[in-house]
C-alpha cells in the first residue's frame, strides 16, 4: 500500500488543508495518508485552538487515514528541529514513501539541490548566521541569508535567488535536510500552497483562507458561522462540539494566570534555566513584569518584543516557562536522539492496515496511551495536556489525565 506522509498543526483545519491532503494523495499516487500532527502546542508557540483529539477528528474526516503525534519537544521548535521531529516519525514508521509539502513554490528540485549542498558542508552556514544573529537580525531572517551568502560563493546564482525567506521554504529545506540526516528512503514531493500565505491574517480569497485569518476573524467575529465559507463541514462540527462543551476557543490569554503564577514566583536564576531564555531575556521579562498596562499575554509579548526578539521567538520562550521545559531537556543532543516511540492520535479502517504493517516495519514501538512507554518526551506531551487542559471552562481534573485514558479517535 503506497504511502505518503504529511506534517501537519492543523488550527483548524481549513479548505486549504483539504486541497492539501488531496493533492498528496494524487500527485504521489498514494493510497494512504499518514499525518504528523502538533499536539496541543504548536510550532510558533501558541496553543491549539482545539486539543489534539478534536483536530486528529478532523483530519480523519478530511481524508488522513493515521495521526501520529508530534511531541511537544517538537512541535514548538523553529524550523530546524520541527522539521527533524516530525520527518523522525514518519521514517520510524517505516511504512511511508513519500512526504507532500506545501510551499510558496511547489518546487522541490530546487530545494533538493540546496539541501545537497548543505548536507554535504553541514558547518556552512554556522561563522557567518552567528555574524547576523550579533547584527540583531531575527534567525529565519539570519539563517536564509547565510545560506544565500553561503551559495553564492558556491557559484550556485540560480539556488541563492530561491526565497528562502518564505516560511514554507524555510521548512521544506530543512525536511529535506531531515532526509539526507536520517539516511531516508522516503521521496519528497511539493505542491504550490493555493492562494493564502501562510500566517496571512487577512483574507483574501473566496474559499480559501490561511489558519491565522480564520482565528482573527472568529476572535473578530465570535461566530463560528463565519467560518462556512472557508472550512469543510466536518471541521465546523467539530469546532462547534467543542465549543459547546467548553473546550474551545484555547488562545495565549486561557493560561495568564498560571503563566504570570510562574513569572512572580521564580526569581531571574531560576528563568534562566527555561528553554530559550537566553542572553539576559530573563531579566527583560522581570523587568517588563512590573510595567505592564494590564496583567494579560498580549501586554507582556508586547513589552518584550524588539526587532531580535520576535513575536514567535516570545511566545516559544513563554510557553518553555508555563510547561517547565529546562534547556537541558531540550538541548541539541537530547533532541536529536530523544524519539523512543510513535503515539498514534486516530486512524480509520485503511489507517488500522497501516498501524498492522508498523508492527512488523516501525523503527520504534508504536504507542496509543503515555501509559504504555516510559519515554521522557511522551511525559512531557502528558503534562503539557494537563497544562492544556487549564484552559477549559470545566475544570474537571479528569481532563488532565486524558493523555492516559482517551484512546484513539476511530473512524
Amino acid at each position: 500500500m503506497r504511502t505518503v506522509g504529511i506534517i501537519v498543526e492543523y488550527n483548524p483545519l481549513h479548505n486549504g488543508h483539504l486541497y492539501h491532503i488531496r493533492q498528496s494523495r494524487k500527485i504521489t499516487e498514494a493510497e494512504a495518508v499518514v499525518a504528523v500532527m502538533s499536539g496541543h502546542f504548536l510550532q510558533r508557540g501558541e496553543p491549539a485552538i482545539a486539543d489534539k483529539w478534536a483536530r486528529t477528528e478532523m483530519a480523519l474526516r478530511a481524508g488522513c487515514d493515521l495521526v501520529l503525534e508530534l511531541p511537544v519537544a517538537y512541535s514548538s521548535q523553529p524550523a530546524q528541529w520541527f522539521a527533524y521531529g516530525s520527518v523522525a516519525v514518519l521514517h520510524a514508521t517505516g511504512v511511508v514513501d513519500a512526504l507532500c509539502f506545501g510551499s510558496e513554490s511547489g518546487d522541490a528540485g530546487t530545494l533538493g539541490r540546496i539541501a545537497d549542498r548543505l548536507a554535504d558542508e553541514p558547518a556552512a552556514v554556522g561563522g557567518e548566521l552567528a555574524r547576523l544573529l550579533k547584527e540583531g537580525l531575527p534567525y529565519p531572517t539570519a539563517y536564509a541569508e547565510a545560506v544565500r551568502r553561503f551559495l553564492r560563493r558556491e557559484g550556485l546564482e540560480a539556488e541563492a535567488e530561491y526565497r528562502l525567506d518564505q516560511p514554507n521554504h524555510t521548512l521544506g529545506l530543512h525536511y529535506l535536510l531531515a532526509l539526507r540526516r536520517l539516511g531516508s528512503p522516503i521521496a519528497p514531493y511539493s505542491i504550490r500552497r493555493e492562494r493564502s500565505e501562510y500566517g496571512q491574517s487577512t483574507i483574501t480569497d473566496a474559499a480559501i483562507a490561511s489558519a491565522t485569518a480564520l482565528r482573527r476573524l472568529l476572535a473578530e467575529s465570535g461566530s463560528l458561522a463565519e467560518l462556512a465559507p472557508y472550512v469543510p463541514a466536518s471541521t465546523l462540527d467539530v469546532l462547534e462540539r467543542e465549543y459547546r462543551a467548553g473546550r474551545a476557543p484555547v488562545t495565549w490569554e486561557s493560561f495568564a494566570r498560571p503563566l504570570f503564577h510562574r513569572l512572580w514566583t521564580e526569581d531571574e536564576e531560576r528563568l534562566a534555566e527555561y528553554s530559550e531564555v537566553a542572553e539576559g531575556l530573563q531579566h527583560r521579562i522581570r523587568r517588563a513584569l512590573g510595567q505592564l498596562p494590564a496583567p494579560t499575554v498580549e501586554a507582556l509579548l508586547a513589552a518584550l518584543k524588539t526587532k531580535r526578539y520576535t513575536r514567535t521567538k516570545l511566545q516559544r520562550t513563554l510557553l518553555r516557562i508555563l510547561l517547565g521545559h529546562r534547556k537541558e531537556e531540550l538541548s541539541a543532543g537530547s533532541l536529536a536522539s530523544g524519539l523512543r516511540c510513535l503515539r498514534v492520535l486516530g486512524f480509520t479502517d485503511r489507517g488500522r492496515e497501516l498501524l498492522r504493517r508498523m508492527k512488523k516495519r516501525a523503527a520504534l514501538p508504536v504507542v496509543q496511551s503515555a501509559a504504555d512507554n516510559d519515554s521522557p518526551y511522551l511525559a512531557m506531551d502528558a503534562r503539557a495536556s494537563a497544562a492544556y487542559s487549564l484552559a477549559f471552562r470545566d475544570p474537571d481534573p479528569r481532563l488532565a489525565l486524558r493523555d492516559f485514558t482517551l484512546p484513539p479517535v476511530r473512524l
